[in-house]
């Protein structure tokens, strides 16, 4: 069996995971859009898999991952290991997260030296954009060593790369690559249904699964476990008076690029935002 220090020179194929994987899938997208519950439902519908969560950009994933799952179920050994007990064949699930595949294509060394035709398929997940940045905003503001103005920064940058993410999606018919709308996956069974049949997948269990605790669980509601109690698509409701994300939506709202990408995805949320009301004006007179 190869040893994990034996992976940084190994050839770019997977033989340094001692199987063959049936499939090898990367699954790209932004936190709180799904990710795991999408990982962890791919799974169950493998007759076995192996799951590399959060790999960092450019790096080998065998040896950057930020856990590993086996069959779905939180596995502490390296990955090597978890191969051996997922087994010839299985479903080999790649995952990152707030990063875009367009910053790496050139070198095509978003996973170091494993090239883009070292995989199946490439999933794209994505979320629509009250819903995904109202989970991004109250999850951050859970961190009490955050100030306003942090909470913002990060934010800010999150929804840039949100943005890039979305041409992506856009252009994913003609790249050959999988988008997944987490909305979407959510709510409708035969959605679900068909992206399994799409990526050649047997339909063993099509359910929403438990809940997923990565990243604290859901940022409402961080005791849930059972999706059915959950509203993701009612998230922006919940925050729509919050000041901070008020001003984080009026702050989008201004980049035109921005806006017509999420018209064309989600065009619900693009002729909300267009209700904002403009930036208010310092009034310069009244405070010389």
């Amino acid at each position: 069996m190869t040893s994990v220090a034996a992976f940084a020179t190994s050839p770019n194929t997977w033989e340094a995971l001692g199987i063959r994987p049936a499939r090898a899938l990367r699954v790209i997208g932004m936190r709180r859009s799904g990710n795991h519950a999408i990982a962890n439902w791919l799974q169950r519908n493998a007759e076995r898999a192996v799951f590399l969560n959060n790999c960092r950009p450019t790096r080998d994933p065998l040896l950057s991952h930020n856990g590993i799952e086996v069959n779905g179920a939180r596995f502490a050994g390296d990955p090597v290991e978890a191969a051996a007990e997922a087994g010839e064949g299985a479903l080999l699930l790649v995952s990152y997260e707030d990063t875009i595949h367009q910053r790496f294509v050139a070198k095509d060394n978003l996973s170091g030296p494993y090239k883009s035709a070292n995989f199946s398929a490439e999933l794209l997940i994505y979320r629509s954009f009250l819903n995904w940045s109202a989970s991004l905003l109250k999850k951050l503001q859970r961190n009490e060593s955050y100030r306003a103005a942090d909470r913002m920064a990060v934010a800010a940058r999150a929804v840039a790369t949100y943005g890039d993410l979305l041409v992506e999606v856009l252009e994913a018919p003609q790249d050959g690559r999988v988008a997944i709308c987490y909305d979407a996956w959510a709510q409708d069974e035969l959605y679900r249904a068909r992206l399994l049949s799409d990526l050649g997948l047997s339909l063993r269990d099509n359910s929403l699964g438990d809940v997923q605790p990565y990243g604290g669980g859901s940022s409402f509601q961080d005791s849930a476990t059972d999706p059915a109690e959950l509203q993701p698509s009612a998230r922006w409701r919940e925050m729509a008076r919050d000041p901070e994300y008020q001003a984080l939506l009026q702050v989008a709202a201004l980049d035109r690029a921005f806006m017509d990408r999420v018209d064309a995805l989600f065009p619900a949320d693009a002729a909300l935002m267009a209700r904002l009301p403009d930036l208010p004006a310092l009034d310069v007179e009244a405070d010389l």
